[in-house]
């Protein structure tokens, strides 16, 4: 299956004073990208999912590995990958490469959850229909 791929620029915002990436707003990339492919891939925006229906998919879990840094204005392709999808979580498989240079691979599960009781529930089957089907 082929992964969800997208670009980010490495924007002043992202970087420490020597013009690096630092390692938080990696996490803050890969939110945007895993927001990206509910909205592209899963036709589920966070808007619609979290205000409108009251659900949320959290991350309860992330382990991720820096290869090399990221500099002010490198393109980084990150690529998504779906490694598991169960009951009501699911493990993704992030990666972002400057070329063909790995710089980082994260590993994240998400739980999908009602917000106001905020217990996990079971994927809505909108959801993982699209999961199963599309990735």
């Amino acid at each position: 299956m082929m992964p969800f791929t997208t670009q980010r620029k490495v924007r002043f915002q992202h970087c420490d004073p020597a013009g690096i990436v630092f390692y938080p707003r990696y996490f803050e990339m890969i939110n945007s990208v895993v927001e990206d492919w509910f909205e592209e891939v899963l036709h589920h925006d966070f808007n619609h999912l979290h205000v409108e229906t009251g659900q949320g998919v959290p991350t309860v879990s992330i382990e991720t590995q820096f290869h090399a840094p990221s500099r002010l204005g490198e393109r980084l392709r990150f690529e998504l990958a779906v490694e598991a999808i169960g009951r009501s979580s699911l493990t993704l498989q992030i990666s972002a490469y400057c070329g063909e240079q790995k710089r980082l691979t994260s590993r994240s599960t998400l739980v999908f959850m009602d917000l106001d009781s905020g217990q996990s529930m079971p994927w809505v089957e909108g959801i993982r229909q699209h999961i199963t089907v599309d990735n």
